[in-house]
């Protein structure tokens, strides 16, 4: 589960941390949270019928439903909260004024955990029944939210972190995260987190105990010594204990936990439990506990590298071009939208199937590892079927993260037969690894190489001349050909039709705004008029005092002059548009120190 949950968790920060702050909500308040409020008891009623049904009343069948109503959740969160009831324009409230916007996006999860809360509720009578445990509705649900919190909290304590540090009264942490190496120094920072703090918080949230001084305990210790491996041992309470599973965590030896659920413990001999410490002791040997920081991160840089060519070819595709034409919709509405899906699907690929693919590799890896540990790969396989007679017959059964018993118990029998299996299997978990590290050197290259993206705008540029044809008193085509013209770097035409768009909408912020940009930033320096710039600006600023065009003002007051005026617009637009805070304070350490030309 905790593998589901953590894909289902990233798609729901996601779908909040894309959708924007409108202006005004869609509907009124009242309406909004009629439709809120009716998304709530639409899905408690959902999961009241999946649990009534028979097929539920089982282990296998409550994790199943848990499984199709967390999706359901997912979906209905979308549509409702976000689409329909605009709950990121009231969550805004939450950023104390723009100073920590990080607030506003861990409030939006736990408006999705509230959906989650909904199905926890009504899952608490089966799950009494199915795991003999008694909980009021309250216990059970913050009882759910500390086993998920731990999936999502890395991320919760990053994002709050770097707004913390940003507001620090410090000119040289200011400097540094305004630099190319902020982001390298605070993923370092972050990454002692997870390594030292991590685990001993991840133990006390699932509420894991020392295991009790035991022949048992004293048994494990010294296998562990055996294999020169160090780790304290810890009963995990998984679902009452009743679960037959077990698990790592921790990097540095001193903070290392081996979790054994008291089910595991107690239906396993005390060589099929070796045999399961010798699995958990693989993936630290393998190294697989880095390899996972190292695969999360590794997405991080392909999406940043690879979604924006992918969303340029689709804008450009003929598609987009008829359904703008056609339906009349906002360009940059449409462009945003679609800038957003190729970024969610390759999230859901990357997790689903790359991400997956290495982790089942890496269990297999560890299954391996058992046979180099004690010698023979037996015990291990007489424990997995123990585990698949106990849990209802599973042995078959197989998901996305981790091979099937069966087939578990088919690769530890061959290896039996065949050592070199052992070998062989390595041999791919190290060349899958090269080829992904090469891939990102390649994406990395590629990406730096390319100059610009003259080509993926081709889609967009039909768009906007042939409305611009169609419509030649609109403003906002004339924008948008000033807008295209720049990005082709043909200065004279795009003055042209900005001082088209100005005539047409003289109190158009945006068009004052890019009008004053191209005075003031034009290549052709006769083009430039800095005081013109700057009564565009100043009225631009006074209609909508938004990041980028308090950027402009910024600059326009650098241009005339003002410094002083030009440092105090740079921090206004960081207090506008925090999400581009860093680069607004770094515009402000230009203008300190250097001259306009």
């Amino acid at each position: 589960m905790i593998y589901n949950n953590l894909l289902l968790f990233l798609v729901a920060i996601f779908l909040f941390a894309m959708d924007t702050v409108p202006e005004a909500p869609m509907l009124s308040p009242w309406y909004g949270i009629g439709i809120f409020v009716l998304s709530l008891y639409g899905y408690e009623r959902i999961c009241i019928y999946i649990y009534s049904r028979p097929w539920a009343r089982r282990s296998a069948g409550y994790f199943a439903a848990e499984k199709r109503l967390s999706l359901m959740a997912l979906i209905i969160f979308g549509a409702g909260a976000l689409y329909l009831s605009d709950a990121k324009y009231y969550l805004s409230a939450f950023s104390l004024g723009d100073r920590v916007p990080a607030l506003v996006n861990i409030a939006g999860l736990f408006l999705f955990m509230l959906y989650l809360a909904v199905m926890w509720r009504v899952a608490r009578p089966r799950y009494e029944k199915i795991f003999g445990r008694e909980y009021t509705p309250a216990e059970f649900v913050a009882l759910n939210i500390r086993a998920n919190l731990p999936i999502v909290l890395p991320w919760i304590i990053l994002s709050v972190c770097y707004d913390l540090l940003v507001l620090l009264p410090y000119h040289g942490m200011q400097k540094l995260l305004a630099s190319s190496w902020g982001d390298l120094a605070f993923f370092v920072l972050f990454l002692l987190f997870v390594v030292l703090f991590f685990p001993p918080l991840v133990r006390r949230l699932w509420g894991c105990k020392p295991l009790p001084d035991s022949e048992l305990k004293s048994e494990l210790t010294r296998f562990c010594q055996s294999q020169n491996f160090r780790a304290r041992l810890y009963e995990w309470p998984l679902y009452e204990g009743k679960v037959l599973t077990a698990g790592v965590m921790g990097i540095v030896p001193g903070l290392r936990y081996v979790l054994l659920t008291p089910a595991i413990m107690q239906s396993m001999s005390r060589e099929e439990l070796e045999s399961v410490m010798a699995h958990e002791i693989g993936h630290v040997k393998r190294h697989h506990l880095l390899l996972y920081i190292f695969l999360i991160a590794g997405f991080s840089l392909l999406a940043t590298l690879l979604i924006e060519p992918f969303a340029s070819f689709l804008i450009s595709h003929p598609l987009f071009v008829d359904a703008v034409i056609t339906t009349g919709m906002d360009v940059e509405t449409l462009v945003s939208v679609i800038s957003a899906v190729p970024l969610l699907i390759f999230l859901v690929i990357y997790f689903r199937f790359i991400f997956g693919y290495f982790i089942r590799n890496f269990e297999r890896q560890a299954d391996l590892h058992v046979i180099g540990a004690v010698g023979h790969g037996r015990a291990l396989v007489s424990a997995f079927e123990r585990i698949s007679w106990l849990s209802g017959g599973i042995r078959e059964e197989k998901n996305w993260h981790h091979f099937g018993i069966g087939e578990r118990i088919d690769c530890l029998q061959d290896a039996e037969r065949d050592p070199s299996t052992i070998s062989r299997h390595d041999r791919k978990v190290r060349n899958s690894l090269l080829v992904y590290g090469l891939v990102l050197v390649i994406a990395a290259v590629a990406a730096w190489q390319i100059p610009d993206r003259q080509s993926s705008v081709t889609g967009q540029e039909r768009v906007i001349l042939h409305m611009a044809q169609k419509e030649p008193d609109k403003a906002l085509w004339q924008l948008l050909v000033g807008n295209l013209m720049m990005s082709r770097k043909m200065e004279a035409q795009a003055l042209a039709a900005y001082e088209k768009a100005f005539s047409l909408e003289p109190i158009n912020p945006e068009v004052m705004n890019n009008l004053a940009w191209l005075l003031l930033t034009a290549e052709d320096k006769s083009l430039r008029e800095p005081f013109e710039a700057l009564t565009l600006a100043k009225a631009a600023a006074t209609l909508a005092p938004r990041g980028h065009i308090l950027d402009t003002l910024a600059h326009a007051y650098w241009a005339n002059g003002m410094k002083e005026e030009a440092v105090q617009a740079a921090n206004q637009a960081a207090l506008a548009d925090p999400e581009r805070r860093r680069f607004y304070q770094g515009r402000a350490l230009q203008f300190e120190q250097e001259v306009y030309e």
